[in-house]
């Protein structure tokens, strides 16, 4: 079962609690009746393995987007096809 952490509003008091996920947040402090609010915690992430970066950042493309758009698709710039009479 997950451990809630819970301070006390009036004292500024941390305690855990082991409570099921589907139980209702403690209004009140278990012991004193002190009105309790439930802390958010981080959680701590660790990355283990060889490459994971690699895989899964993108690579930089050395040509920018406005470059791409200079060239039309399907001949050089100032090409013209002309049909023949």
């Amino acid at each position: 079962m997950p451990v809630y952490v819970y301070k006390g509003l009036n004292s500024g008091e941390y305690f855990e609690v082991e409570q099921s996920i589907h139980d209702e947040p403690l209004s009140r402090h278990p012991e004193t009746g002190e009105p309790v609010k439930r802390v958010i915690q981080p959680v701590g992430v660790i990355f283990k393995g060889s490459g994971w970066y690699v895989k899964d950042s993108r690579k930089k493309s050395s040509e920018t987007p406005a470059d791409k758009k200079k060239t039309p698709a399907g001949g050089s710039e100032g090409s013209k096809s002309v049909a023949a009479d």
